[in-house]
Order: C-alpha cells, then structure tokens, then sequence
C-alpha cells in the first residue's frame, strides 16, 4: 500500500525529512506520495513514519487506489535500494 497525504495537509514540513524512500515531494498544493516509491517504511521502520510525525489526525492515510500487500512492499524496498546491486 501506499499511501496519500491528504488535503488536511497544512505543508508543516514533518514528514519530508522523514522520508527514508524520498517518496514525498512538495505539489503543487500540499505535499504529495509518490506511490512508486512508498513502501510504508517497510524495510526501514515498523511503521511509516509521516504518518507517526504528523501533527494532523488522519492527514496521512492509506492511498486507497494502491493497495500492495507486505510482501509487494518489501518487493519493491528491494527495488528501490538494491537495484544497484542486483
């Protein structure tokens, strides 16, 4: 799963440094997740840390249109930060 940062977002910058994929960015409004690179910090941490940083209740929510199980999220970890090794 990845997951989406909603319009609650209030752009207070916690969850961009957090980031152990570089998957969120500043859109054009708030900030955005790129679900290529989400992986819910599997394979870094138990869990997402945006999500645990962020001051808004539920602004951080799963992205309901990409839905991945754990093993595809540690898939694509893998991808992500061993591609060079492979």
């Amino acid at each position: 799963m990845a997951l989406l940062i909603t319009h609650k977002c209030t752009n207070c910058d916690m969850c961009l440094p957090e980031c152990p994929n570089d998957a969120i960015s500043i859109g054009e409004e708030i900030y955005v997740i790129d679900p290529l690179l989400c992986t819910e910090c599997v394979g870094h941490y138990d869990t997402p840390t945006c999500q645990s940083v962020c001051p808004i209740t539920k602004c951080i929510i799963t992205d309901p249109d990409h839905i991945e199980s754990t093993e595809a999220l540690w898939e694509k970890f893998v991808l992500i930060h061993h591609s060079d090794k492979v």
